[in-house]
């Protein structure tokens, strides 16, 4: 069969399937210079189409996973990537050509892969247990090897973890090496099962919570505080009939509440209290904390649909909506199910992250993708500028590559052991569209308006991350963060 992928716009220009794994030892140091303190690895994950899609159309969150590594070692940095193997990408290795069809919609795949893991492990990578693993919601996790980014294998906790997948933003504790996740449609599509795990730092599942979701939707993202747990329910609903007659995996239900379930770290089915409020989605959270009897959830909240491909349930049509950053409060201590929503940042902005030794504390500086200061007389629409926003000043400082550039989700390294909050830096890939290439930029967390401490240049085109982390080089041979 003739591999040609389709001249849709997904696969123009930039978003062209790359489909190479890559060795470059020593990148290219082109302005400023290497923190001595950089010690570590940055891993990221993101997909890549194997094979030309079995429909003429597709999504760009699906794809196979296609893993990164950064290395930091004295002032050099070398770059690996490897496809992760997961069974869907053998299968099709070997056919020669896609086997799944629509988004997570196994009523669409090629007869050949019945009841075969479709799962794609293209979201995130995390590093806890001693184990580097490959994330995507709709799986479970994928092991590779730390160094050589080998593909090991599946993993389930050995058969501890009885969901069918995990969550692709699990959150670890640094301060107790916890690392806390979840499964949504936790035992089969379109199921309202959902199962919090809280993983021990030896890889021992700690505590598990089943409970009922209150409709089969998507749940993408959760938060954490030092307390408690609080995940939210978006009416991005699955409709097993729909999917059955090959529709959408998802579609958007303005009519229906989105709903908050909130409880103890530690706590059972009977502690959870539930919060709901008009229908309103999100992707990413950036942080939630304690205060008093409050709990604060900041999150890039769209009100409306998220996501354009996963239709409305009446057929019509998208209506944009850009993500602000939104604090939502909830008051343990009232008997009702309201809350309160504040806007903090009115800017665009998506992909948050923070200094991640404070996920669930009091924090003050978060990191996001948002527009640069000069996007309306340029014309520019779309998140191409690295923001820091302090939320004591509610100030927005921003750097922008450039023109015909563009970047990906920042990740905060603190500057040594025991540093303040944002005493650090911010590494960030950056795309160089024009060039058909990518920089990898690391700016002072602090002063990020002020551009790279220093820059490095790829001769190829890390063509799209979603997730990833740091991974200090004691924690990678200890598998303890020291924080």
């Amino acid at each position: 069969m003739e591999v040609k992928f389709p001249d849709i716009p997904l696969y123009q220009g930039w978003g062209a399937p790359l489909r190479v794994e890559s060795d470059l030892r020593d990148l290219e140091l082109i302005h400023g210079q290497v923190p001595g303190d950089l010690n570590g690895t940055l891993y990221r994950c993101g997909p890549d189409r194997q094979y030309p899609p079995m429909s003429g159309d597709d999504i760009f969150i699906d794809g196979e996973g296609m893993a990164h590594m950064f290395r930091f070692t004295a002032g050099h940095v070398d770059y690996r990537s490897r496809w992760v193997r997961s069974e869907r990408f053998l299968l099709q290795e070997q056919a020669r050509r896609s086997l799944f069809g629509r988004y997570r919609n196994r009523y669409t795949n090629d007869p050949s892969v019945a009841g075969r893991n479709q799962g794609t492990a293209n979201t995130n990578a995390v590093w806890h247990g001693r184990k580097l693993l490959i994330l995507k919601e709709d799986s479970l996790p994928v092991e590779v090897h730390p160094d050589t980014l080998a593909t090991i294998g599946p993993w389930n906790y050995q058969g501890a973890v009885k969901a069918v997948s995990l969550s692709a933003h699990p959150k670890i504790d640094l301060h107790r090496n916890e690392l806390l996740t979840y499964s949504y449609q936790a035992t089969g599509d379109g199921t309202t099962d959902i199962v919090f795990y809280v993983i021990a730092a030896d890889g021992r599942v700690a505590h598990e919570l089943w409970f009922a979701m209150p409709y089969p939707g998507m749940v993408h993202d959760f938060a954490v505080t030092d307390t408690h747990v609080i995940v939210p329910f978006w009416p991005l609903i699955t409709d097993m009939a729909v999917v059955r007659n090959g529709g959408p995996y998802y579609q958007w239900h303005p009519d229906w509440e989105c709903h908050f379930a909130i409880f103890p770290r530690r706590g059972k089915a009977a502690d959870i209290r539930w919060f709901r409020g008009p229908a309103a989605s999100a992707g990413h959270m950036m942080n939630a904390f304690n205060e008093g009897s409050f709990l604060h959830l900041d999150v890039c909240l769209y009100q409306g649909n998220c996501f354009e491909f996963f239709p409305s349930y009446d057929g019509s049509p998208y209506r944009p909506c850009p993500p602000q950053l939104a604090r939502l409060s909830f008051d343990l201590d009232q008997q009702g199910t309201d809350y309160n929503t504040t806007i903090k940042i009115a800017s665009p902005c998506e992909m948050p992250r923070i200094d991640e030794r404070y996920i669930g504390k009091p924090y003050r500086y978060g990191y996001v993708l948002c527009r640069p200061p000069d996007a309306a007389a340029a014309g520019t629409t779309g998140l191409s500028a690295i923001g820091c926003i302090d939320h004591e000043t509610s100030a927005l400082t921003t750097w922008s590559p450039g023109p015909d550039s563009g970047v990906q989700e920042p990740i905060f390294v603190p500057r040594h052991i025991g540093a303040a909050e944002g005493d650090g830096y911010l590494l960030v890939l950056v795309n160089r569209m024009t060039e058909f290439r990518s920089d990898l930029a690391i700016l002072d967390a602090r002063r990020v308006s002020a551009g790279p401490v220093a820059l490095f240049k790829l001769s190829i085109r890390v063509r799209s991350t979603f997730h990833g982390m740091w991974v200090p080089a004691d924690a990678l041979q200890s598998g303890i963060y020291n924080v």
